[in-house]
């Protein structure tokens, strides 16, 4: 949680700065906007199963360039399209190990820790609307698109009191993923939400029945230059 914190100061420093810095700049009349993104959000597991429930702080943060593509002369309608790096964590009670190459998933109890880190690639693309224009750097927004990501890596930690487990390279990870995103906001300040349609699993089953866990991400987008 401590590096969210560093990262989200860091990006209003920045943010602040880069904004003087254009207040005394040159008027451009084919300026562009928003080409880096921050993220930091709280993440809810979505149609999971009765008996599975997070505790803790399950969150992440993803960042990237994102090319701005005006459609009209005010600039201020466009698209945009990006790559970024992603990272999520869930804290739940859903257990997941290997034993002799098969993946067991388990309800997790009189445990310490129980957590998945999930490492991607991103790939937001937006349609975007905005109320910019060549002398003004403070405006209002509204991002809406889609996002898919390539899910790199994943690993597993439980801890009980007796024993840690870590577990990597989970063949049941659901490596391409993809959602809706929205992104809404003033100035700096954006509220930003992620619905994901993929399930992050693939051929799991919990308790004998398919495990169709999806990713939902609420929570706080930045954007700069």
């Amino acid at each position: 949680m401590g590096k969210y914190c560093l990262i989200f100061f860091f990006l209003i420093g920045f943010a602040k700065l880069q904004a003087q810095v254009s207040n005394d700049s040159i008027i451009d009349l084919k300026y562009l906007e928003d080409q880096l993104y921050l993220s930091v959000t709280y993440s809810i597991l979505n149609n999971k199963p009765a008996t599975i429930s997070q505790n803790g702080f399950s969150g992440g943060f993803s960042m990237g360039f994102i090319k701005d593509i005006p459609l009209n002369e005010q600039r201020n309608v466009g698209l945009a399209i990006g790559a970024g790096y992603a990272y999520n964590v869930y804290v739940q009670n859903l257990k997941i190990s290997r034993n002799n190459q098969t993946t067991l998933f388990e309800l997790a109890e009189e445990y310490k820790t129980n957590r998945l880190g999930i490492n991607a690639i991103e790939m937001p693309i937006e349609f975007r609307w905005r109320t910019s224009t060549p002398e003004k750097y403070s405006f209002w927004r509204v991002y809406g698109g889609v996002k898919i990501a390539y899910l790199v890596a994943a690993k597993t930690k439980f801890l009980d009191p007796e024993v840690q487990i870590t577990t990597k390279n989970i063949p049941e990870i659901n490596k391409i993923q993809y959602g809706v995103i929205l992104a809404a906001g003033y100035s700096n300040w954006n509220l930003y939400f992620y619905y994901g349609l993929s399930p992050l699993f693939k051929n799991a089953e919990f308790n004998e029945k398919d495990l169709d866990i999806k990713d939902i991400n609420i929570g706080l987008k930045f954007y700069i230059m």
